[in-house]
C-alpha cells in the first residue's frame, strides 16, 4: 500500500500546529475565512472522516491532495466542509417586521408614482439550506402577488455546493414547520406523505422565484445579475476578518439600487467599515445618496 494511504477506518494522527496553519492560510486565501487557533479541533473534525475516506493517511497528504487537484474540485469539497450551514426560517423576525411595516409600503407608493417598476429583486447571500430563501419568498409573495402584476425574483447564493444542493430540494423535517407563521404553512408548504412523512416541502409557487447558484464572496467580482432592492447577507461576515469584511460590504453594496438596503445579522455591523450605507436600525442599513457605484460591463439581468 502506497504510503500515504490507509484503512479508511483507521484513525488519523492529530492535526498539527503547522499543518493547522497551512490550512488556515489556505481556507483564508480561497474563501476570507478567518479560521481562529481555536478552531483548529473543528477543522480536525469536519475534515477526518473525509480524508479517512480518500485512503490518505494525515493532514499534509490531505493538503497536498486539495492544492493539486484539478481543476480544485477538491478545494470546492474542504470548502463545503468547513463551511457552517446553521439557519432557520423567518430567522431575525425584526427585520421581517421591518420589511412589512415601512420597505414594502416605500416600494409600493414608489411603484404607485411611476418612480420605479412593479418589479423586485432580492438576493440571498449565504443562503445556506434554503430557509432564508424561501422565507423571503413567502413574504414576497403575500404582499407584491402576481395577479397585481409583481414581477418578483430572488438570488440565493452560497460556498457550499452540499448546503446548495438541500436548498434546491427545498425538504426539510415536518419539526421545523414551527419556525413558520401558520399563514405561509398553509399556503406555501406541503406535508410530505408515505416514504416523505415526517418532512415538508416548499410548494410550486414559491420554489419558482428562487435561482440557486453557488457564489464565494470572497471573489473579486460577482457574476450574478444586476442590481438589487435588498440583499440579505446575515451571519456570514462574522467568519471573515476586517479587511475581507470590508471588501465584501463593498462589493455587496456595489449590487443594490440607489434606495436598495442591507441586511445583516444581529452580531454584525458596518460601523467603522463603509460610508457608503447609512444606518436604518440596528442590522439594516440602506444605500446612501449618489451610491452606488457602475457595475461591470457583461452582467446580465434576473
Amino acid at each position: 500500500m502506497n504510503q500515504n494511504h490507509r484503512d479508511p477506518k483507521t484513525a488519523l494522527p492529530p492535526i498539527t500546529e503547522q499543518e493547522f496553519s497551512r490550512f488556515q492560510k489556505l481556507i483564508y486565501s480561497a474563501a476570507g475565512i478567518h479560521l481562529a487557533p481555536h478552531k483548529r479541533a473543528l477543522l480536525e473534525a469536519r475534515l477526518s472522516k473525509h480524508i479517512r475516506e480518500l485512503g490518505l493517511d494525515s493532514f499534509d497528504a490531505y493538503y497536498q491532495h486539495v492544492v493539486t487537484a484539478d481543476p480544485g474540485d477538491e478545494l470546492v469539497r474542504m470548502l463545503d466542509r468547513v463551511s457552517t450551514n446553521e439557519t432557520c426560517f423567518f430567522r431575525e423576525p425584526r427585520q421581517f417586521e421591518f420589511l412589512e411595516q415601512q420597505i414594502f409600503d416605500e416600494w409600493r407608493e414608489n411603484a404607485a408614482a411611476g418612480l420605479k417598476p412593479k418589479r423586485l429583486r432580492l438576493w440571498s447571500a449565504g443562503c445556506s439550506s434554503g430557509e432564508e430563501a424561501y422565507s423571503i419568498a413567502m413574504l414576497l409573495l403575500d404582499h407584491f402577488p402576481r395577479h397585481n402584476s409583481w414581477d418578483v425574483k430572488i438570488l440565493a447564493t452560497d460556498l457550499s455546493t452540499r448546503a446548495l444542493d438541500k436548498a434546491e430540494d427545498a425538504v426539510w423535517p415536518i419539526a421545523k414547520a414551527r419556525e413558520i407563521p401558520e399563514k405561509y404553512l398553509k399556503r406555501y408548504m406541503l406535508r410530505g406523505t408515505g416514504s416523505q412523512n415526517g418532512m415538508m416541502k416548499a410548494g410550486a409557487e414559491i420554489r419558482s422565484l428562487i435561482h440557486f447558484e453557488r457564489l464565494n464572496l470572497n471573489d473579486q467580482r460577482y457574476p450574478v445579475a444586476g442590481r438589487f432592492d435588498a440583499i440579505f447577507c446575515r451571519n456570514v461576515l462574522i467568519y471573515f476578518d476586517t479587511p475581507s469584511r470590508t471588501r465584501v460590504i463593498d462589493r455587496l453594496i456595489d449590487r443594490l439600487t440607489p434606495s436598495g438596503y442591507l441586511l445583516v445579522g444581529h452580531a454584525e455591523s458596518l460601523s467603522g467599515m463603509t460610508d457608503r450605507a447609512q444606518h436604518v436600525m440596528p442590522t439594516i442599513y440602506r444605500v446612501s445618496p449618489g451610491e452606488p457605484r457602475v457595475l461591470a460591463t457583461g452582467d446580465t439581468e434576473l
